[in-house]
């Protein structure tokens, strides 16, 4: 059975991806931007209220993945909260201007993450060469890395999608993400994936729907 991870933009969402049976959540803030790092409040009661893994984005700001050295700075505070905190992973994701993943500064990130587990975010997406990148990400040891296969959502990247699989082998973990729902998760079953994503947020809604992810769940 394929996991299934929830990104949470509330405390609400959190607690409607336990109820709803996910198997853990990416913690954030702000999906109209694409996400940003939670506040520590909020962070700390997660915790405190949940029982599934919490991970948590780290991203200072929204806009481009090319970060100064002054962001690089916050996120590696933020990733220290977050270890301090007891959360079980966290999200990062740096780029160079040139589109390549930005080696240094995800070094330092996964230095500072030290027991978390570590997933390379949808920064992914915006690469210029997504096989040199995952092969980039494996030399680092990151842990997963969440994609559409460079298309805006996943069921658009089905293909590439398919291609970063079977390039991953079982060096990586290729979590699928980007408009997934119950409605569309059976078309992207045959790829084979370990983990799905999915905010699990109905049309019109602001929180994940626990009805929603129980569907997902059904399907996996």
């Amino acid at each position: 059975m394929a996991k299934l991870e929830i990104c949470a933009n509330s405390i609400e969402s959190a607690l409607n991806a336990q109820n709803g049976g996910a198997d853990r959540i990416e913690l954030c803030m702000e999906l109209a931007v694409g996400g940003v790092t939670p506040s520590h409040g909020m962070i700390k009661l997660a915790k405190e209220m949940l029982e599934i893994p919490v991970y948590v984005l780290i991203r200072p700001r929204g806009g481009d993945f090319s970060f100064s050295l002054l962001e690089l700075e916050i996120m590696k505070e933020d990733v220290a909260f977050c270890a301090e905190a007891g959360c079980e992973g966290v999200v990062i994701g740096a780029l160079t201007p040139e589109r390549k993943i930005h080696e240094r500064m995800t070094y330092e990130l996964m230095q500072a993450a030290g027991f978390m587990d570590v997933t390379f975010h949808k920064a992914f997406d915006e690469v210029a060469n997504q096989f040199e990148a995952l092969d980039t990400l494996k030399e680092l040891g990151v842990q997963r890395v969440l994609t559409s296969g460079g298309e805006p959502t996943a069921l658009a990247g089905l293909d590439r999608l398919g291609e970063l699989l079977e390039e991953a082998d079982d060096e990586i973990i290729i979590m699928p993400g980007g408009g997934i729902r119950s409605a569309n998760l059976g078309q992207l079953m045959d790829l084979g994936a370990l983990e799905y994503h999915s905010a699990a947020i109905p049309k019109g809604e602001k929180w994940s729907s626990k009805e929603e992810i129980e569907a997902l769940k059904k399907l996996l």
